[in-house]
């Protein structure tokens, strides 16, 4: 019977994507490798494994460091991608909401901080409580 029990108490786990910074929840089908599953999905992975991550986590802190209001996530896109921003704005929302789980972003709507996971609509990036310039 403590395989069951087993079972029931994995089913309420939950992990943040390695990618995209989104939480997602235990699945059956993910039993024997829960330890080692990374991302929420096949795009995520997919995703991951073409990179850039990290370049765009460097430019929103440095447009971060280099004023001291807020930052639209459309400035890094813009700054990396001058021709083909919009299509990136996915990788610069992954990115911010995995420096927000750092604590090194904060997510904010109407000057008010908001949860990464859950906003919908236009947002700000602002300093968090862990800040470094990039």
């Amino acid at each position: 019977m403590s395989g069951r029990r087993d079972l029931l108490r994995k089913q309420g786990e939950t992990k943040l994507c390695s990618h995209c910074g989104r939480p997602f929840s235990w699945r059956r089908k993910w039993q024997r490798v829960w330890p080692q599953v990374r991302y929420c999905g096949a795009r995520c992975r997919r995703e991951a494994r073409r990179g850039g991550g990290e370049r765009v986590e460097q430019a929103i802190l440095a447009l971060l460091g280099a004023r001291q209001g807020t930052v639209c996530p459309s400035e890094p896109a813009r700054t990396l991608w001058p021709d083909a921003w919009r299509p990136r704005m996915n990788d610069v929302r992954a990115a911010a909401r995995r420096l927000a789980h750092e604590g090194r972003v904060v997510w904010r709507q109407h000057g008010k901080p908001v949860d990464p996971t859950t906003a919908r609509g236009p947002i700000r990036l602002a300093r968090g409580p862990r800040f470094e310039r990039g």
